[in-house]
């Protein structure tokens, strides 16, 4: 027996082992079976080489609990190990025997997992001792049994052991007991391990037998060793690559479609990635892309290898040419990640041209799925645009769908504003939204639907990419602001008539939290509605915004701002102006006349002081110009009273305006019911 000191520099290489170069303990399971399928494929390469003229026999790699005991023994017929061998791969730590392994055999190695020397000692993180007992393939080496316990001094000494392989005898700590349970284990491997290129077992197989559960004599295999991104797509049939989907997704459905990923050059790439029937959350769909380096499970957070819009894609990817720390556990930055990248969404925007060439009615029929994804990639990766131009769709509100050109066709001769600018009509909901379509339809003008999470917050892109175009929600102004086609038209109102009109209207709109209301009077037409609510484009995209962008959350805690549209053209209204002129006029005519005046006073005062600096203006003048003011505003007041008093007892002015309320959804609770009550009544 001989004993020494493993070669490392420091007492506290374990600590470091089991606290930085690991992120979790449960790594230790796929360290060791990717140490024991390297061994088994180095022996296959050896078979295949003709180095080594032995009979294979059984390569299936085994995992064993001994509850008792405390240990995990995990098994291999590999190649084993030397005394020499040990001492330089095992004692040497971070010398890996995989570098020198495929040095030799780059040309014809079976895909070896190890990179770094270090997987080995993950052990460490889950025992408080280690045994190896391992026979080289080589007939003159005797087997060697090597113990540590977890500091760097380790006894190595000679061992029976009739065949060749490896046996891992973990002596699981008292603190990490819960790795003795089988399902514990069982979970593991099914996490790391199901696809591993040597068969594993884990226990027997069971049947159900006079009631119970009872082993068989059968392996538990717990691996595909051949799964179905490995084969070749003209192999394939479309019932395969739903069936792979629902093993590893078994609780979703049917996915939309699949992409193939085969590269050889320049770097290597397979995998098959999946677009799934989304339903809005963007969140809860991530991270769903798992990982792999050759057939070993990595990660399933990608987001250094795919870009961010495609990990809501579902699949798995497998590259030995992605870097990855000591751990294996997190990416690193490198230019083949961004290769990769940048192929991957090539892979998946050429795919959807040709499903979208091929096939365009179906690719129409799953819009509602995949739009979540080009609109994300829209977003979220700038070069996204010029690839999906020719894919991404517009749908109208009567369900028509268009290309971007297709669109810009239909509309550029009636959508064109008085300055030569293309004006893209948008409603977010159809039902709620009805009437101001309705009257965007009038006019023969075109309205998309835009009811997607991330349509709205899609529109500024647009706006940079199209030459010359604006867009504009249909609620946001009157229709006839919205596409300017001349001038606004003028109303006749005198200036007192237009502010008693708004006051009329302004005094019976109600209190609602978190709003506030200007009142204008425009002339719209007789055909156009009495009264219109529209909502600032600006502000309502600002707020839009601040849901998805860090810093612009002030714009959501701003009230939403509405304007309510008089329109002065209405029969309604101009019945409303002539009886509210006979009600009110004796009663207005003297504060109307204190007020002109007044304002009169003020203009001149303002005349007198623009060219001054305030320093130089007497406290006489500022004391006037503040007395002006509050008599305005208790003048304007006593107009508003008079004004509220008639406007109250009007039947038809509260109508009109809790039909605007309804219409957009802004009438509610005991308002509504009185509303719904008194029409019941007029019935």
């Amino acid at each position: 027996m001989s004993k020494g000191n493993i070669g490392v520099t420091t007492e506290n290489i374990f600590p470091v082992i089991k606290k930085f170069l690991y992120s979790d303990h449960e790594i230790f399971l796929r360290e060791m079976l990717s140490n024991a399928v390297d061994a088994t494929q180095k022996m296959k390469t050896l078979v295949e080489k003709g180095e080594y003229k032995g009979e294979l026999g059984d390569l299936t790699v085994r995992v064993a609990i001994d509850e008792k005991a405390k240990t995990i023994t995990v098994s291999d017929r590999g190649l084993g190990m030397t005394a020499e061998e040990i001492d330089k791969y095992i004692n040497q730590i971070a010398f890996s025997g995989v570098t020198d392994f495929l040095e030799k055999y780059k040309d014809n190695a079976n895909a070896i997992i190890g990179h770094f020397g270090l997987g080995f000692y993950s052990s460490f993180m889950v025992s408080d001792k280690v045994e190896i007992i391992t026979k080289s393939y080589l007939n003159d080496a005797p087997a060697q049994r090597w113990v540590c316990t977890g500091s760097p001094e380790y006894e190595l000494e000679p061992a029976e052991r009739e065949e060749r392989g490896t046996d891992i005898i973990l002596h699981i700590a008292d603190d990490c007991k819960e790795f003795l349970d089988k399902s514990k284990i069982s979970a593991l491997l099914g996490k790391y391990c199901k696809f591993m290129p040597v068969p594993i077992a884990f226990g027997k197989q069971t049947d159900w037998k006079d009631g119970k559960q009872v082993e068989t004599d059968k392996d538990n295999i717990i691996n595909n060793v051949a799964p179905l991104w490995t084969k070749t797509p003209s192999e394939l049939k479309d019932e395969d690559y739903k069936s792979f989907y629902r093993a590893l997704y078994p609780m979703s459905d049917e996915p939309l479609f699949w992409i193939h990923l085969n590269v050889d050059f320049p770097f290597h790439l397979t995998g098959i990635l999946y677009f799934p029937r989304v339903k809005s959350n963007i969140e809860l769909q991530k991270n769903k892309i798992q990982l792999y380096c050759n057939q070993v499970f990595v990660t399933d957070e990608v987001e250094g290898i795919v870009p961010e819009f495609l990990t809501l894609l579902h699949g798995v990817i497998d590259s030995p040419d992605i870097p990855l720390n000591v751990s294996r556990s997190y990416l690193q930055s490198d230019a083949n990640v961004k290769k990769i990248s940048t192929y991957i969404t090539k892979k998946v925007a050429d795919r959807l041209k040709a499903i979208f060439k091929d096939n365009r009615k179906e690719y129409e029929e799953k819009w509602g799925s995949l739009k979540l994804f080009i609109h994300y990639g829209l977003l979220t990766q700038e070069d996204f645009f010029d690839r999906a131009k020719d894919f991404a769709l517009f749908k109208d509100i009567d369900g028509k769908y268009f290309t971007f050109d297709e669109y810009r066709t239909l509309i550029k001769d009636s959508q064109t504003d008085k300055d030569g600018k293309l004006i893209y009509l948008y409603a977010v909901n159809a039902e709620e939204q009805y009437a101001y379509i309705d009257a965007a339809k009038r006019k023969g003008y075109s309205v998309l639907l835009f009811d997607g999470e991330l349509e709205v917050p899609c529109v500024n892109l647009y706006e940079r990419k199209f030459d010359s175009s604006a867009f504009a929600r249909v609620d946001a102004d009157v229709i006839d602001n919205l596409i300017r086609k001349a001038d606004e038209a003028q109303t006749n109102l005198s200036g007192d008539e237009t502010d008693n009109l708004s006051q009329v209207f302004s005094s019976q709109l109600p209190k609602i939290d978190k709003a506030e209301f200007i009142v204008e009077v425009k002339a719209l037409g007789e055909d156009a509605m009495p009264l219109t609510i529209t909502q600032s484009e600006y502000m309502r995209r600002m707020k839009d915004m601040s849901r998805y962008q860090t810093g612009m959350s002030f714009y959501g805690e701003m009230p939403d701002s509405y304007v309510l549209v008089v329109n002065s053209d209405h029969p309604l209204v101009k019945k409303i102006i002539e009886e509210s002129g006979t009600a009110t006029g004796e009663q207005l005519k003297p504060v109307l006349a204190e007020l002109r005046g007044l304002k009169a006073r003020e203009q001149a005062l303002q005349q007198s002081q623009k060219d001054k600096k305030w320093s130089d203006i007497t406290q006489e003048e500022k004391d006037e110009m503040s007395s002006t003011r509050e008599k305005i505003k208790t003048e304007e007041d006593k107009r508003n009273e008079i004004i509220a008093a008639y406007a109250k007892d009007n039947a038809t002015v509260r109508r009109l305006v809790n039909i605007a309320l309804l219409q957009n959804g802004m009438l509610k609770g005991a308002a509504l019911n009185e509303f719904l009550r008194k029409l019941v009544d007029i019935l």
